[in-house]
């Protein structure tokens, strides 16, 4: 009798001491504060006023979207109106902070400090990763490197019973490319609540037994003033409250109940992705070596003899062997890599977010020369006859001498910054920036041939992320305005301007090797054909491909027989150029696929978003 009273005593003091451990507290979520926007900073500042005010408050979350571009002004902004904070902040940038950001999303950690956070507080642990996408349009993603931080941070955090409290700008589910890699993770700890931002509304979701909730955009929006919410933690329950800076706090909207779920792990409500369709087509395409890196590969690739180059988000440059996948050579950079290498020779050009243009040795990664810019440089190189073409986020576009490591020429009049690689066609280099401008100079002089705007004054909707494709004289773009641009390549005159409602064209783009076709990838997963002589958007020919809806921006390649179509969740399709039949498709991962490397008639070579590279045999063994 003893025995069992003692086990009792032992249990419910354990149970006790574990409820004690969770002390009343109350913190704010701001999100969406989106400065840069009409009214964003003025809304900051004024929840800024309000929350000093506040006696109760013990931290404040601020969970994506903190700026409207991502630009360097807009978070010196956002971090001088915070600095005006006296409570304690914790910060994640959201999809506005690193799609368009002209630092490749390197600022956010450099303003803030990190992009990730991780604090116990009054008997609770909360985490929170970035959300992508990073530099390039396509469903949200969490960096691989978040999701290796999350394991090293449970691995050094071994207790599972304290309750986890995660957040991120996105929603836990496929607004989330990987959202499973997420909540797989958070399933095997103590998690009772997972917030987010991004959809600028106040609801409550279930993602897989994880109670969800989203909160309102501070932005006042229609209304006279913004709003943010108030959490209040005690008695095992969240309740969410808004309030309204300098004015009123309304009557609680929600309680979530905090509990510990004891999730079974083989159960699962959403579909995870499915990757069947590599054996349908397992006759026709076979995976040859893949390999895994433990960051972001946010660019395409080169060649040079038997290697195969690339960069990633932790900032390497580096070199794998073409037939084994093994990394040969790593050089390291200050900044993220979002920039294609290009090779002349034996010497590899390569921008990073560090504000350098590196000239390394294409056998070994040994550095050769190294020229600084103002800003990240973003854009890819372009190579021609020893000269690479490059443009970056300070306004400028240079040449480069690459024997000597000397720029040759600059043009200084950009209007936003470059994240593409630009077209060289005749004595013309051509590309697009995210301000709206496009421009084709001189490759000899540097000097503007003609210059070309759109008409928007919404800067996303630039013809910056495409590349372009110059044949018949004539320069075509597709930009995410759905339009598809045929301009006069000697002039820069627009012979053809249209958009269909039927054909909604985005970012993906390129060239038949016979020059007769522009291949344009739509948003709605068709790939077709546009006459690249007639005087309008004519579409000459048409494949059988539909995926479903499609945002990546990575252009369409070809090895002459067949054309590649890349896709923003890992799959990729070759379509026979003949008759536009589907010939293969091959599921990768669940990510963004980045420019297609064509190593050969029958080898290509795909990275995709979320750090995986793979070599694909097209036919039989």
């Amino acid at each position: 009798m003893r025995t069992i009273i003692t086990m009792l005593v032992c249990i419910f003091g354990s149970v006790c001491g574990h409820c004690l451990a969770q002390q009343p507290f109350k913190f704010a979520q701001v999100t969406d504060t989106h400065v840069g926007g009409a009214t964003g900073a003025e809304d900051l500042r004024r929840t800024v006023r309000d929350l000093n005010q506040q006696s109760d408050i013990d931290f404040v979350i601020l969970s994506g979207d903190v700026t409207e571009f991502g630009s360097d002004e807009e978070l010196a902004l956002a971090k001088q109106i915070l600095d005006s904070l006296s409570l304690p902040l914790y910060v994640l940038p959201g999809n506005h902070d690193s799609n368009w950001s002209e630092s490749g999303a390197n600022s956010f950690r450099k303003v803030f400090g990190d992009e990730t956070f991780f604090f116990r507080h009054k008997g609770y642990l909360f985490m929170g990763t970035t959300s992508g996408p990073n530099m390039r349009m396509s469903p949200g993603q969490i960096p691989r490197e978040n999701l290796v931080w999350m394991d090293s941070v449970f691995k050094a955090n071994p207790d599972k019973e304290t309750p986890l409290v995660f957040i991120n700008h996105y929603p836990l589910d496929s607004s989330l490319n990987n959202w499973y890699e997420a909540i797989d993770r958070l399933k095997q700890r103590n998690v009772q609540l997972a917030m987010c931002g991004h959809g600028h509304n106040n609801s409550v979701y279930d993602w897989e037994g994880i109670p969800g909730v989203m909160g309102r955009s501070n932005l006042r929006a229609k209304d006279s003033v913004g709003g943010y919410n108030i959490i209040s933690i005690e008695n095992g329950k969240a309740t969410y409250t808004v309030r309204r800076p300098l004015w009123k706090t309304e009557e609680s909207w929600t309680q979530v109940l905090l509990k510990s779920h004891r999730f079974d792990q083989t159960s699962t409500s959403y579909k995870r992705p499915d990757f069947s369709i590599n054996e349908k087509y397992a006759d026709q395409v076979q995976e040859v070596w893949r390999f895994q890196d433990d960051a972001d590969l946010g660019a395409g690739m080169a060649s040079y003899r038997d290697l195969i180059l690339t960069g990633n988000t932790a900032g390497q440059v580096f070199a794998l062997d073409i037939y084994t996948g093994k990394k040969v050579w790593v050089h390291q950079t200050g900044g993220k890599v979002y920039a294609t290498p290009a090779v002349w020779k034996n010497t590899v050009v390569v921008g990073s977010s560090d504000g350098t243009i590196y000239g390394l040795n294409a056998g070994n990664g040994q550095l050769q020369w190294q020229i600084k810019t103002d800003k990240a440089v973003l854009g890819s190189a372009a190579i021609e006859g020893g000269t690479a073409f490059i443009g970056g986020s300070d306004g400028s576009f240079r040449a480069i001498d690459i024997k000597k490591g000397k720029i040759k020429w600059a043009f200084d009049q950009l209007q936003g910054y470059v994240s593409g690689r630009p077209t060289l066609y005749k004595d013309k280099v051509v590309f697009g920036d995210w301000g709206n401008g496009f421009y084709a100079l001189s490759k000899k002089t540097g000097k503007l041939q003609w210059s070309w705007d759109n008409g928007h004054k919404n800067r996303m909707l630039s013809a910056a992320a495409c590349y372009p494709v110059a044949t018949n004289n004539r320069i075509f773009i597709v930009a995410p305005d759905r339009y598809m641009t045929c301009l006069d390549a000697t002039t820069g005159d627009v012979i053809w301007r249209e958009r269909q409602d039927t054909i909604r064209v985005r970012e993906s783009m390129g060239l038949s090797e016979d020059g007769r076709y522009v291949y344009v990838k739509t948003m709605d997963g068709n790939l077709l054909g546009v006459s690249t002589a007639a005087d309008s958007m004519d579409v000459a020919w048409r494949s059988a491909l539909q995926l479903p809806y499609e945002l990546t921006p990575s252009a369409v390649a070809t090895n002459g027989k067949q054309v590649f179509v890349p896709s923003h969740s890992g799959l990729i399709s070759g379509v026979d150029v003949n008759d536009g039949e589907v010939l293969w498709q091959y599921k990768c991962s669940n990510a963004m696929i980045n420019p297609i490397f064509v190593l050969s008639s029958n080898h290509v070579i795909i990275s995709t978003m979320d750090g995986m590279m793979m070599k694909l045999y097209l036919g039989s063994e």
